[in-house]
C-alpha cells in the first residue's frame, strides 16, 4: 500500500521528466494546512540552478501534473511552492484501505538489516535509578519499531558487571555483610556494604590495600571471591528483571561486560600485531594523529600496570557483534557524555576493517523541578523502582476517582498502565537532545501532550462501540464470532471539515512511522498521534456518532475504529499500552 506522499512524489517525477526538468527538491506534508496537504520546493530548487524565475518553473511542472485521482489542481504560492490538497474521495479510499491492512498502510523496510540495540546497561551492585529511563525507554521504542518495519533486531543489555569497585563490593561482604537485611533487600544491603567500605577505604590504607587484594584475587579466578560476584550478580539481576517486567521491556542477550574478558588480551594483541596501537609510557595506546578533533586524545586499551579498560571490552564487543552475531548495524543508545569515547571506539573499529554501521545514539538529561539532575533530597539518585511504584499509585488515585466501582484487579492494571505510559510518554515525546523536566502533576494531566490524553481518546473511542452495543467489526475482521454484528461500512462519507481532517491524519501513520529510525526520533511519532488525538477530539465534539442518521452513524463509527486502532498500535510502538477504561 503506498503513502499519499510516496504516490505524489512519483507523479512528480514524471511531471519533472515530461517537463524536461530535472529531479530536485522534495515532496513534504505542507507547513500551513491553509495552503495544502503537501507541498514541494522544486521549482525554487530548479529556478535557483538554472537562474530561471520559480513561480514560472512551478507553472511549467503544474502544467504536466496528473494528480487528479488523488488531489484538487495544484497551485502555486509564494516564490514557488507548490501546493496540493487531497481529494475527499481520495481521501477515504485511502482510509478504507488502511482500515484493511492489518499494518495500517506501514510498509516494511526496502532493505532490511539485523541490529543489535544497546540500551539500558545497568551496574551491577547498584540500583538502576532515574537516570536509567532514557536509555531503557528509548532504547526500547527503537526495538519495537525496527522490528515492526521489518529488520532483524537483537536487544543487547550490555550490564556493567566487571571492574574495580568489585574489590570494595566483596571486601564489605567479607567483613561488614547484615545476612538478615540482604534478604529483605537484597540490592541496598549491597549498596550498604560497599558505601561503608570505600568510608572506610579512604581513611585507611589498610582497607584500601585489603580491598585491592580482594580484586586481584577476583581476577585471578579465586573460587571464594567469584562466588560472592556471582551472587550480587544474580541479585542485582532480579532486582533489574522486577524493573523490567514493570517496564514491558525484555532483552535477547544480557552479556555483561565480565563476558568479554577472555578477549581483552587478544585484543590488544591484534591491534598492536597491526599496527593500529603502540605501546607508550608502559601503556597500549590508539593514536589518532590524522583526525584533528581526536589528534590530541588518545585511546588507553590497555594500562601500564597491564589492566583493560571500558575501551578493551567495547572493542571486543564490537567483534563479537559482527562476527559471532553478524550484525549489520549496532546502535548504542547511550548518554551524550559519552560521545567522545565512542568516536575513538568507532574510529578504531573502521581502522580495523568493521563494515557495520556503528551508530551512538545520544540523549539529553532529566531534571527535577528545580532545573537540576533530578535527586532525592538527601543529594542521591532517585531509585527507578521507586519512581514507578510512585507513577502507579499517583495514577491508582486517578482511576479511584473515576471508576470507583471498577475491581481491586482492573484498578491496578489500568493504575499500571496509565502511570508507566506516563513515564515513558514524557521521555518518548521530547526530542532525544532535549532536557526536559520531570514533572508528576504534567505527565499524568488528562490534557495536553500526555500519554493518559492519549488513552483517554482510545477509552473514548472503546465507550462509543460499547454504548452503540457493537463489537469492533470491521472489513478486516469480518463478523465477530461473539456478536454475529455485520461488519461496520466499508466506504467512508467525508462530508464535515472534522472528518475529512480526522481521516487525512489517519492516513498520514504510513508515513510518520518509517521517518523515526531516520534520526532515532520517537517523539516524531509521539507528536503525530497528540495531534491525530486532537483532531479526534475535534471531529467528537463536531460530528455525533451514534445519534447520527445512516450511512453518517457508520462512516463515523469507522472513523472512530480507524482511529482506535493507529492509537492503540502506535502507542504500541512507543511501549504504551493503553485501557479499556479509565
Amino acid at each position: 500500500m503506498e503513502t499519499f506522499q510516496s504516490l505524489l512524489t512519483k507523479k512528480l517525477s514524471h511531471a519533472l521528466s515530461v517537463a524536461g526538468l530535472p529531479e530536485a527538491g522534495e515532496l513534504t506534508p505542507a507547513s500551513d494546512p491553509r495552503f495544502g496537504d503537501y507541498q514541494t520546493n522544486a521549482a525554487l530548487v530548479i529556478g535557483k540552478q538554472h537562474r530561471e524565475n520559480p513561480r514560472a518553473v512551478a507553472k511549467k511542472i503544474v502544467a504536466h501534473l496528473e494528480a487528479g485521482d488523488i488531489c484538487e489542481t495544484p497551485t502555486v504560492a509564494g516564490a514557488g511552492f507548490i501546493n496540493f490538497t487531497l481529494r475527499a474521495e481520495a481521501t477515504a479510499r485511502k482510509a478504507i484501505e488502511a482500515l484493511q491492512d492489518d499494518r495500517l498502510g506501514v510498509a516494511e523496510a526496502k532493505s532490511r538489516r539485523r541490529i543489535v540495540i544497546d540500551f539500558g546497561s545497568p551496574n551491577v551492585a547498584k540500583p538502576m535509578h532515574v537516570g536509567h529511563i532514557r536509555s531503557t525507554v528509548l532504547g526500547d521504542a527503537l526495538a519495537r519499531i525496527a522490528v515492526f518495519l521489518g529488520h532483524e533486531v537483537i536487544r543487547d543489555n550490555h550490564v556493567g558487571d566487571w571492574g574495580t569497585q568489585f574489590g570494595m563490593v566483596i571486601w564489605g561482604w567479607k567483613n561488614l555483610l547484615d545476612r538478615e537485611a540482604l534478604q529483605r533487600d537484597p540490592l541496598s544491603e549491597i549498596v550498604r556494604i560497599y558505601k561503608e567500605t570505600n568510608e572506610r577505604a579512604t581513611d585507611n590504607p589498610e582497607i584500601r590495600e585489603a580491598c585491592r587484594q580482594e580484586l586481584i584475587k577476583l581476577q585471578a579466578g579465586d573460587r571464594e571471591n567469584i562466588d560472592i560476584w556471582n551472587q550480587c550478580v544474580a541479585l542485582s539481576m532480579q532486582d533489574f528483571e522486577r524493573i523490567y517486567k514493570l517496564l514491558d521491556i525484555h532483552y535477547d542477550l544480557q552479556c555483561g561486560e565480565s563476558f568479554y574478558n577472555d578477549r581483552l588480551s587478544g585484543v590488544v594483541d591484534r591491534l598492536l600485531k597491526s599496527g593500529i596501537a603502540e605501546i607508550s609510557e608502559g601503556a597500549v595506546v590508539v593514536f589518532f594523529r590524522d583526525i584533528p578533533e581526536l589528534a590530541d586524545k588518545p585511546l588507553i586499551i590497555r594500562k601500564r600496570d597491564g589492566g583493560f579498560n571500558y575501551a578493551t571490552t567495547d572493542l571486543a564487543t564490537i567483534d563479537y557483534r559482527v562476527n559471532d552475531l553478524k550484525a549489520e548495524s549496532i546502535w548504542y543508545v547511550v548518554g551524550a557524555p559519552q560521545t567522545l569515547h565512542f568516536k575513538q571506539i568507532f574510529q578504531v573499529a573502521r581502522r580495523e576493517g568493521y563494515t557495520a554501521e556503528l551508530r551512538h545514539i545520544t540523549f539529553g538529561s532529566i531534571l527535577g523541578e528545580d532545573r537540576k539532575l533530578m535527586k532525592t533530597r538527601s543529594g542521591e539518585n532517585v531509585p527507578l523502582r521507586d519512581l514507578l511504584e510512585e507513577a502507579c499509585r499517583r495514577a491508582r488515585k486517578i482511576v479511584d476517582e473515576k471508576n470507583p466501582h471498577l475491581t481491586e484487579e482492573e484498578k491496578s492494571d489500568i493504575a499500571e498502565k496509565i502511570g508507566i505510559g506516563a513515564v515513558k510518554y514524557a521521555d518518548l515525546s521530547q526530542y532525544r537532545m532535549t532536557d526536559y523536566v520531570f514533572s508528576w502533576d504534567k505527565m499524568l494531566s488528562l490534557h495536553g501532550n500526555t500519554a493518559p490524553y492519549l488513552q483517554n481518546a482510545y477509552v473514548r473511542i472503546r465507550s462509543i462501540f460499547r454504548k452503540a452495543g457493537e463489537a469492533v467489526a470491521t472489513p478486516l475482521r469480518g463478523v465477530t464470532e461473539e456478536t454475529g454484528h455485520k461488519p461496520l461500512a466499508t466506504t467512508l462519507t467525508l462530508a464535515h471539515p472534522a472528518e475529512l481532517n480526522l481521516a487525512k491524519r489517519l492516513c498520514q501513520f504510513a508515513e510518520i512511522v518509517p521517518q523515526v529510525l531516520n534520526d532515532f526520533r520517537p517523539n516524531i511519532l509521539a507528536n503525530y498521534l497528540f495531534e491525530m488525538a486532537n483532531s479526534f477530539h475535534t471531529f467528537y465534539e463536531a460530528c455525533p456518532v451514534l445519534k447520527s442518521e445512516e450511512a453518517a452513524r457508520s462512516s463515523r463509527l469507522v472513523l472512530c475504529d480507524l482511529t482506535g486502532r493507529v492509537l492503540k498500535h502506535g502507542l504500541g510502538l512507543l511501549g504504551i499500552k493503553v485501557p479499556e477504561r479509565m
